[in-house]
């Protein structure tokens, strides 16, 4: 059983990178593509935790979460700075 939670975590990490490049190409928006990569690693992470327990382990899943939430954090907002000043009503005075 580990073995089978090893190569399905080793998948979620190749299929974050493949993912992460095709929404990268797809769309042209490097945001997306990270938050995109980020999920599946952090989906990797999480089955790594199934595994019998370590403190590598716990320390790499939560890891992958601290910084999937500052990057997330940090893109939403410089994103919504920049919605704010095109939106606000005397933007153009």
């Amino acid at each position: 059983m580990s073995t089978l939670v090893s190569y399905a975590a080793l998948i979620c990490v190749v299929a974050g990178l493949v993912a992460g490049l095709v929404a990268l190409l797809a769309v042209r928006d490097p945001r997306l593509a990270l938050r995109i990569a980020l999920d599946l690693w952090l989906a990797a992470g999480l089955l790594r935790l199934a595994q019998p327990p370590s403190w590598q382990s716990l320390l790499a899943a939560a890891a992958i979460v601290a910084i999937r939430q500052l990057v997330t954090r940090t893109l939403t907002a410089g994103s919504s700075g920049e919605a704010v000043s095109d939106t606000h009503p005397r933007a153009g005075r």
